[in-house]
């Protein structure tokens, strides 16, 4: 499946919780997702010094789905295809390779 199918598919399944605007709850939503994902990986660290099990591959693929929906739906809501965010990502990282700043604070680096 690529980004093109997931973002017209994953979008089956949206159902708006009425807030203040329509990427309030998906926000929410990709920021509690992306806490049980650090969680599972300090878990990991915490207790098992790093070593990944199959469980842990299957738990973390679980939330990280999770992640991309919230992800998507945010993308949708603003006209923006994963596609389009995912290439102008790596440009920008590309760029900040080549300018020796892809290490440091801010955005326009």
């Amino acid at each position: 499946m690529d980004f093109e199918q997931y973002q017209k598919r994953s979008r089956d399944t949206w159902n708006v919780i009425e807030m203040n605007h329509s990427i309030v709850y998906p926000t929410m939503g990709l920021a509690n997702e992306a806490g049980e994902v650090a969680g599972k990986v300090k878990k990991i660290f915490r207790d098992r010094n790093g070593e990944i099990s199959d469980d842990d591959r299957t738990a973390l693929k679980k939330e990280l789905g999770d992640v991309l929906w919230y992800l998507t739906q945010i993308c949708t809501e603003l006209d923006l295809t994963l596609e389009e965010v995912a290439a102008y990502n790596v440009e920008k990282l590309a760029a900040r390779l080549e300018r020796g700043t892809i290490k440091g604070d801010g955005d326009d680096r």
